[in-house]
């Protein structure tokens, strides 16, 4: 198998799901939304994105395994997984807000092999290869060299209300002490932008695997940290997520984990 063709897969799904995706958010109308908890919701556009993007990739690869927001689990005999998130920040999608993504990551042997961000109302696309570096449209990016006051940071979380309670926690110190922290309702932006240099860092309690798969690779490539908060090395099943530009990593993870 070869780097060319997964990463030609890759970035043909996430156009494809992309261009169509972009098609409906024109058309779209908030009241066609439905709920899955209690603040996350999933509309008809998020089911036809993942269509397009699992037959791409079973077209291809009959074999490999794919976990998608959406479907869960499909099972293959394949050492490749495919994490996938066919529209990440359905939320801002839904109210015509730009911040919305399709994410792709895949892994082999369980360790991270490739992810790909696509930003369709923003046209941009960001690919990470493992040990390739990190692109934006073709560009070579890296993270900021940004630190103390002038550091502007971002935060999502899942859906459980000890993770929301965290990230409430976590806000007011940074919004406070820092340029500004924000939240932009698209974990895989936010960690693209973590990336390419536009934030400093990110924080997520109840870190959704399909969410951060293809953004933390993006961020390691582009020379930046990732962890959970106990700062030991992102995995798929980690339960959180702290995504740096590095040189704040210690204090990112000092104010998330203040009881």
């Amino acid at each position: 198998m070869t780097n060319n063709k997964l990463r030609a897969i890759a970035v043909t799904a996430a156009y494809a799901a992309g261009e169509k995706l972009l098609e409906r958010y024109y058309k779209y109308v908030r009241t066609d939304a439905k709920f899955k908890s209690h603040y996350e919701i999933v509309t008809k556009s998020d089911l036809v994105s993942e269509e397009i993007i699992i037959t791409e990739i079973k077209k291809h690869f009959p074999d490999h395994r794919i976990l998608s927001e959406e479907a869960g689990q499909i099972a293959g005999r394949s050492d490749y997984l495919w994490v996938v998130d066919p529209l990440d920040g359905t939320h801002n999608f839904s109210m015509h807000n730009p911040l919305w993504a399709v994410s792709i990551a895949l892994f082999y042997k369980s360790k991270p092999a490739l992810g790909v961000v696509f930003a369709p109302a923003l046209n941009e696309l960001f690919l990470a290869e493992l040990d390739k570096g990190a692109w934006l449209d073709g560009r070579r990016i890296k993270v900021s060299d940004y630190k103390d006051e002038k550091v502007i940071n971002t935060f999502c979380h899942g859906s459980k209300v000890k993770d929301i309670e965290k990230a409430l926690k976590y806000y007011p110190y940074h919004k406070l002490h820092d340029l500004d922290c924000r939240q932009l309702g698209s974990a895989s932006l936010e960690l693209a932008y973590v990336a390419c240099g536009r934030v400093e860092s990110i924080v997520i309690p109840g870190a959704n695997s399909w969410d951060v798969a293809a953004g933390a690779l993006l961020v390691q490539e582009a020379t930046g940290k990732v962890t959970d908060f106990d700062n030991k090395a992102w995995k798929l099943k980690s339960p959180d997520m702290a995504a740096s530009n590095g040189l704040i990593h210690q204090e990112i993870l000092r104010t998330i984990n203040i009881k």
